[in-house]
């Protein structure tokens, strides 16, 4: 934010002043690519001071920007300041969440503010310059294996998704020892591997390849799941073009709907 008042309560340690200098001093250090991560519908923001926070961020010229709308996490004092609706009309001491219309229209907002400065919507919650769009994110949505190396650090290998061990002594011991110090290891089933290839794939909005579901899973997409695409594709949330699934404008609004409808 560009609000000090909703960056303190964010419970943000920095001003905006002082990202100012973090920003031009990277830019003065040669870093040609920068993002800016971006929260909207947060505890006591308006309409004006979120589409004040895009403008000023956008004349910035950073060339990526990740816009996301506040999720209230249980284990979070926001969750416990608000609850699982959001809405907490008895709460006297915090700032009200924005309801439900002015969340909505920030969001409406973001899309065309930042295209106005020449930023393209490329998935869901994230904006980039053309040639910038985040070549990590978009491996993430097209299931690219990675490998995380470090403390806690997350992978996906040959459809195998695990992380390493959080704790520092035990990462420590078992780096030392050369044991294995993965946990969670979960070998994902073909059905998942479907699921995710849908969810995942339909946040880009260039949306999913049928060829590439074929090749990838030796079954055409339309065998597994086009009872749950021809119904989305009549109800006006997806739309085809040629080898392209994407979602529509109004399937982007109730992403989380469409995702369900893949799951096994």
């Amino acid at each position: 934010s560009v609000n000090d008042k909703e960056l303190k309560m964010l419970g943000r340690i920095h001003t905006y002043e002082e990202f100012l200098v973090s920003y031009q001093m990277a830019r003065n250090a040669g870093f040609k690519n920068i993002n800016v991560d971006l929260i909207s519908a947060i505890p006591g923001q308006t309409t004006n001071s979120w589409i004040k926070t895009l403008k000023t961020v956008a004349e910035l010229r950073p060339e990526h920007i990740s816009a996301y709308s506040l999720i209230v996490e249980e284990g979070t004092k926001f969750y416990d300041w608000y609850g699982e609706d959001r809405s907490n009309p008895d709460n006297l001491v915090h700032p009200p969440l924005p309801d439900e219309d002015s969340e909505r229209f920030m969001y409406e907002e973001t899309e065309r503010i930042l295209a106005q400065y020449g930023f393209h919507r490329y998935e869901i919650s994230n904006y980039a310059k053309e040639g910038y769009a985040c070549r990590h994110n978009l491996g993430y949505w097209q299931r690219k294996e990675y490998l995380g190396i470090g403390l806690g650090a997350s992978s996906l290998i040959q459809n195998k998704r695990y992380h390493l061990v959080r704790e520092i002594s035990s990462y420590i011991e078992g780096v030392n020892s050369k044991s294995d110090i993965r946990e969670e290891i979960e070998n994902l089933s073909k059905e998942e591997q479907m699921e995710e290839y849908m969810f995942l794939g339909l946040r880009v909005m260039e949306g999913i390849s049928k060829q590439k579901f074929k090749e990838e899973f030796q079954e055409e997409i339309e065998a597994v799941y086009g009872i749950q695409i021809r119904k989305l594709v009549r109800d006006g949330l997806l739309e085809e073009s040629g080898d392209r699934i994407r979602l529509t404008h109004r399937g982007i609004d109730i992403s989380n709907y469409v995702f369900e409808t893949f799951l096994f």
